[in-house]
């Protein structure tokens, strides 16, 4: 894969994610009608890619790949619930908001925003580390996430963690695993269905940047810290890792995109369901997210020059 490349595709992601600023300054799309269409998003067109990209037959991964993956993405969210306690003490934050900042370390925007960009920059068989770490962010976020947002008063919901993306995403894997193929009439509805999936996410990012007060989050100096620490030098730090590990260059390129994700916005929503102050969390997603587009696109280019030295 080359730089030019990253490069084309995150432009053609700007481009879709301006057509949301427009639809929504032109009054096309309200925010009734965003909410409708993220739940089609988020439950049908997204569990749908996830799967359609394994029936592709594009990702030809044996039984050693799958365990491999699924280890290293256990590794990878053990470190970041351990980075989810450190990084608010380095940033000095009040012991109010820490909690809000170990949540935005740990559960960041790998399904909405993390399957449609993989899904546009990196060879499909990358698709495996995607699903990997979207099975690990829904497992952890019902249990830790919860708990962690409530200070421990909050019971895990195990009900939650089987919403359509879980079970859709362990539904590729065991599908992967034993390489199970359907009846075309099947494979194509879902591929058509999980095909919408990269225009209506980067659209409703649009939206979602178009209704946000960018400006006053931009000042936070705090955040910035944030954007330093855990979508710059964490991917920089997991690149040369897993290089030094061994590993090929789809699990480092998979893995290292899956670390530049913005903020996600299960925890806004947890917060908001139990009455807490989602300030911190609404600023933090649309920040992390403008700024997102600019950090993955040099990030990439700048890993994908050094895999091809």
């Amino acid at each position: 894969m080359s730089s030019a490349i990253v490069l084309q595709q995150m432009g053609v992601i700007v481009i879709l994610v301006a057509i949301g600023i427009y639809v929504y300054k032109r009054k096309i799309v309200d925010n009734n009608v965003s909410q409708k269409i993220s739940t089609i998003v988020m439950d049908i067109c997204n569990p749908a890619l996830i799967l359609s990209s394994i029936l592709s037959g594009n990702v030809s991964a044996i039984h050693e790949d799958l365990i491999i993956a699924v280890v290293l993405g256990a590794i990878f969210y053990l470190g970041l619930m351990l980075l989810g306690f450190v990084l608010p003490i380095i940033l000095r934050v009040e012991k109010d908001k820490r909690r809000f900042y170990n949540l935005m370390t740990v559960y960041t925007n790998v399904g909405f925003i993390g399957i449609p960009v993989a899904r546009a920059i990196l060879p499909p068989k990358a698709i495996l580390y995607v699903i990997v770490c979207n099975v690990m962010y829904c497992l952890l976020f019902y249990t830790h996430g919860i708990i962690v947002l409530s200070n421990g008063k909050e019971k895990m919901n195990l009900k939650n963690v089987l919403s359509p993306g879980t079970i859709m995403a362990v539904l590729s894997l065991v599908v992967c695993w034993f390489k199970f193929t359907p009846p075309p009439i099947i494979s194509n509805s879902i591929t058509y269905v999980g095909n919408a999936t990269v225009f209506l996410s980067m659209m409703l990012l649009g939206v979602s940047i178009a209704r946000s007060s960018v400006g006053k989050g931009f000042k936070d100096i705090r955040i910035w810290g944030y954007i330093i620490l855990r979508l710059v030098l964490l991917p920089i730090g997991m690149f040369f890792i897993l290089r030094a590990m061994g590993c090929d260059e789809l699990t480092v390129l998979g893995f290292s995109l899956m670390a530049m994700m913005p903020v996600g916005n299960l925890p806004l929503i947890q917060s908001e369901k139990i009455g807490e102050d989602t300030e911190t969390l609404s600023t933090a997603i649309t920040v992390t997210t403008v700024v997102s587009m600019v950090t993955i696109t040099i990030l990439m280019i700048a890993f994908t020059a050094v895999l091809a030295k």
